[in-house]
C-alpha cells in the first residue's frame, strides 16, 4: 500500500461514497499498489489489517477513543495479529475440514471473503423484507461457508443440512472452530482503571479512525 495523499482524502470526504457505504472500499482500492489484488477476494481479516496499516501511515499510530467516559490513546501498532496456521492449508486452497463433535459428520468449509459478505448481506436484507422479518443471519452465513457435508457438495444438500440437521451444539462448536483459525487483527487494548488495575477493552472503530480531525 502507498501513503495517503490529498487525492485519497478527497475519497474520504466524498458525501456520495459515504452515503453509498463504499467509502472505505474505494479508499483501500486507491491505496493498494498492485491493482490485480481485489478487495472482494480478500478475507475480512486481511482487509482489516490493510485498513489499520493505512490509517497508521496516514495519521500516525495514536488513536484516541472514549472508554467508560475516559479518553484513551491506543497505539495501533501494538494490536496483535491472529495469523492463519499455514500447516492447515492444503495446496493453497481455501478449504478446510472439521468433524462435528456430537454427530461426527464431516464438513468441508471455507473462510469467507468480502465478496461472500456482500452476497450474505443482500440475502439477509431480502429475508428481512419478506415473511416474518427475520434475517436468518446464522443459517445464511453457514450456507455460504459450508462447501460439503460428508462429501456431498450439492448446494441443496448443504442447505437442507443447515436448515434441518445441524444440531445447535455442533453449530456452536463449528463456529468456534472457524473463529479460532480465521486470521484477523485483534482489536484489544488495555487501560489502567481508577483502582490502578489493568483492564482489557475492545478498541471501537469510531468516526475518528479515518477522520481524526472530527474529534470525539
Amino acid at each position: 500500500i502507498k501513503y495517503m495523499t490529498a487525492r485519497e482524502e478527497d475519497i474520504l470526504t466524498s458525501a456520495n461514497l459515504i452515503k453509498k457505504g463504499i467509502v472505505i472500499d474505494k479508499l483501500l482500492e486507491a491505496l493498494i499498489v498492485d491493482k490485480s489484488i481485489k478487495l472482494d477476494d480478500m478475507l475480512l481479516g486481511d482487509k482489516n489489517a490493510i485498513l489499520i496499516a493505512s490509517r497508521i501511515l496516514a495519521y500516525g499510530k495514536e488513536y484516541e477513543v472514549e472508554i467508560d467516559g475516559k479518553e484513551v490513546v491506543v497505539d495501533l501498532t501494538t494490536l496483535k495479529e491472529k495469523k492463519l496456521d499455514e500447516k492447515i492449508v492444503v495446496n493453497g486452497s481455501n478449504e478446510f475440514d472439521f468433524q462435528l463433535p456430537a454427530t461426527k459428520r464431516k464438513l468441508t468449509f471455507k473462510l469467507l471473503t468480502q465478496s461472500d459478505e456482500k452476497s450474505m448481506d443482500k440475502e439477509i436484507e431480502g429475508y428481512k423484507k419478506i415473511g416474518d422479518g427475520i434475517g436468518y443471519e446464522t443459517t445464511t452465513r453457514l450456507k455460504h461457508q459450508i462447501l460439503s457435508v460428508d462429501g456431498d457438495a450439492k448446494k441443496a444438500s448443504v442447505n437442507n443440512f443447515v436448515d434441518n440437521e445441524f444440531l445447535s451444539m455442533d453449530s456452536r462448536a463449528f463456529r468456534t472452530h472457524v473463529n479460532s483459525i480465521n486470521p484477523d487483527v485483534e482489536m484489544k487494548s488495555t487501560l489502567i482503571d481508577e483502582d490502578g488495575n489493568e483492564k482489557e477493552f475492545t478498541v471501537p472503530m469510531t468516526v475518528t479512525f479515518l477522520w481524526p480531525s472530527v474529534g470525539i
